[in-house]
């Protein structure tokens, strides 16, 4: 159900971002409001608080926000605490992020290897992300596991590229068990 709730929230932004040209101007203020309202837990609380009335939380946003963002960001939210979504609003707001990405062409990826990566190796993962998957540019964010033993696990969005030798020596097991003498 959330996920039906910030895709449709998210896609209503969206839309109304492309329509008026404004993609990246409330990409930045989203990013900026996500990293305000991290900070700012109380915040949070009070939004959704059940013995706050409506009205209140709709004048508390105002005050907080209006003159600080966009008229389009600000009437979102608006909305948003109207309908009584506001704790929802992490999950739209990432969900708006991931779709500018995707009209962007940015891919992100997950590289999970077993030592740190020395830079030109990065920039090599990069450049053959690039030349596989189609995107303009690629986000990486790099991880370490030494339970890999060696090799990488690469992950973008729901795909998995695995050549770990764990995961090899783990099929090799499986195979071995499957011999009978």
């Amino acid at each position: 159900m959330a996920k039906l709730i910030s895709k449709t929230y998210g896609d209503a932004l969206f839309e109304l971002a492309v329509e008026e040209s404004k993609v990246d101007v409330i990409l930045e203020e989203i990013k900026q409001l996500q990293n305000i309202l991290k900070e700012n837990t109380d915040f949070s609380k009070l939004m959704t608080h059940p013995k706050i009335i409506k009205e209140e939380k709709l004048q508390v946003a105002e005050n907080v926000f209006k003159g600080r963002v966009s008229d389009e960001l600000m009437g979102f939210l608006l909305i948003v605490i109207s309908k009584d979504r506001y704790q929802d609003l992490d999950d739209i707001l990432e969900y708006f992020v991931t779709e500018v990405k995707k009209y962007k062409g940015i891919g992100v990826a997950t590289v999970t290897t077993a030592v740190p990566l020395k830079e030109e190796q990065c920039k090599k993962i990069e450049q053959k992300l690039l030349d596989t998957t189609g995107y303009k540019t690629m986000e990486i964010n790099y991880q370490i596991d030494v339970a890999l033993i060696g090799g990488m696990v690469i992950r973008i969005g729901d795909r998995v590229v695995d050549s770990s030798i764990s995961t090899k020596l783990n099929e090799l097991q499986k195979e071995l068990l499957k011999v009978q003498i």
